[in-house]
């Protein structure tokens, strides 16, 4: 029998369109490993039992063709509508439920998936530590006196832990591949305008991307292939592309892939274990047929451009919100602190990203794919940024971002791919760069990874379940 804490999401939609299960046994049985679960890590902020048990028995009941997400559960980070529920980007300053799904979720239950909740983040994704006064701190499935990462924290403890085998994320400085990382899952940023942000026009300005957390580069190529594709409202719009699971499916084919374990950033060092994933996944590579070399990327500095635009992302947010008092004061320094962004500023920023990614493609002059470290710190234990302000996170933050906050601001594709485990007990992860909507060559080489080196998985939660 299929042992749905592992299950993948192409094998439950398998067992749900040929009948094995039901959507109602499926999603209920997530309901379950959520009540059993989440008491342990806080990965979700609502629970959504009963209608997700609802939407399942109707699923059940449809005499349709099966879609490609049939009967999956799914979570979704905080920060994105789901209708009925207030989307509090975190914190209380929102009270009123949204009415209606935000345009990917509306995407993912068109192809029969079930929402099962959504997901705790610090509040409006500003750090890459899932932790806050209102949600308190989010734990790692693999030591649950870590970290998960962030902002997508929420969503990387559920699907981790095995609460689902899928959940949704955002990433405007590496809050996909951060957590990825550190929870041993495979995190694709998408190319810049890949994915609509509908009913908003934009996530962060030019920074902001949505996407799934997963635990195989299938699952995430399937989900992607759901909710990819822009609105009339979008900002930005991303180049044309073919089927994600198509290349995650197909060979790579011979690539030059360059390897660099240089931060971005001054004044961070990598830790040897990371380093020494790079160093052994670029031998692999080379096993593997590709032409592997180490590089200089030649970075530029991405400081001028991200800045004002993560200033502005936390102000418009901010002021938007229904009850200004009652943002966290961490957040509430944050909008002061940057009240120099004016709208004029934002645009310069704009045009400095622009910049930015003409300097930093440059590498992809020579190379197919650049390979870095996810992250340059092992997960830190929680509480990391537990009553800082804000210059102090944000300095604590500076490991987490040094290899991740270039690639939002230049736009292009980045997926954290894990590794394994080091000696620690905890995932390591790698991360691979694509060229400008170049999602498909790294969804095919990240499979292949995969393939060559299958990585573990948890199928419970240690401490909290078998």
């Amino acid at each position: 029998m299929t042992d749905l804490r592992s299950a993948s999401v192409a094998e439950t939609v398998r067992l749900t369109s040929d009948g094995d299960l039901t959507p109602r046994v499926v999603v209920d049985e997530a309901l379950g490993r959520i009540a059993s679960l989440d008491p342990g890590l806080n990965a979700f902020s609502v629970v959504l039992a009963e209608r997700a048990h609802e939407d399942a028995v109707a699923l059940g009941r449809s005499r349709g063709t099966p879609g490609p997400l049939h009967g999956v559960p799914i979570a979704i980070k905080e920060e994105i509508d789901v209708a009925g529920c207030v989307t509090t980007f975190g914190g209380e300053a929102n009270t009123t439920p949204a009415a209606a799904d935000a345009e990917l979720v509306a995407r993912l239950r068109a192809a029969g998936a079930v929402i099962v909740g959504k997901t705790t983040m610090p509040e409006f994704g500003a750090y890459p530590y899932t932790e806050g006064a209102s949600r308190g701190v989010t734990r790692n499935p693999w030591d649950p006196t870590r970290t998960p990462g962030g902002s997508s924290g929420g969503t990387a403890a559920a699907v981790a832990s095995g609460m689902v085998p899928v959940g949704i994320g955002g990433d405007g400085g590496g809050s996909i591949r951060i957590p990825s990382a550190m929870c041993g899952l495979f995190g694709l940023k998408p190319q810049r305008g890949r994915v609509t942000t509908a009913p908003h026009e934009h996530l962060w300005w030019a920074l902001g991307t949505v996407g799934p957390l997963a635990r195989t580069v299938r699952d995430a190529a399937i989900v992607y292939d759901v909710i990819k594709g822009n609105t009339d409202t979008d900002l930005y719009r991303a180049g044309p592309t073919g089927s994600f699971e198509a290349a995650a499916l197909r060979e790579p084919g011979r690539l030059r892939v360059g390897w660099s374990v240089e931060p971005v950033g001054v004044g961070v060092r990598p830790d040897p274990l990371h380093v020494a994933a790079v160093e052994e996944t670029a031998r692999l590579l080379t096993t593997l047929g590709h032409d592997v070399r180490e590089v200089d990327p030649a970075y530029p500095d991405p400081t001028a451009a991200f800045v004002p635009q993560f200033f502005a992302g936390i102000r418009s947010e901010a002021q938007a919100v229904e009850h200004y008092d009652r943002l966290e004061r961490r957040t509430r320094e944050t909008y002061r602190l940057g009240s120099w962004v004016t709208p004029k500023v934002t645009q310069w920023a704009l045009r400095a990203s622009e910049r930015v990614a003409a300097k930093a493609n440059r590498v992809f002059d020579d190379v197919d794919v650049l390979l870095t470290p996810s992250v340059a710190h092992r997960p830190p234990r929680v509480g990391v940024i537990d009553g800082r302000g804000t210059v102090a996170s944000s300095l604590l933050a500076m490991p987490a971002i040094a290899y991740a906050a270039l690639w939002n601001v230049a736009g292009n594709p980045a997926a954290s791919v894990p590794c394994g485990l080091a000696p620690d007990g905890l995932p390591v992860g790698v991360q691979l760069v694509g060229p400008t909507d170049g999602e498909e060559v790294l969804l095919s080489l990240s499979a292949q990874l995969e393939q060559a080196r299958p990585w573990p998985l948890l199928a419970g939660a240690p401490g909290v379940a078998d």
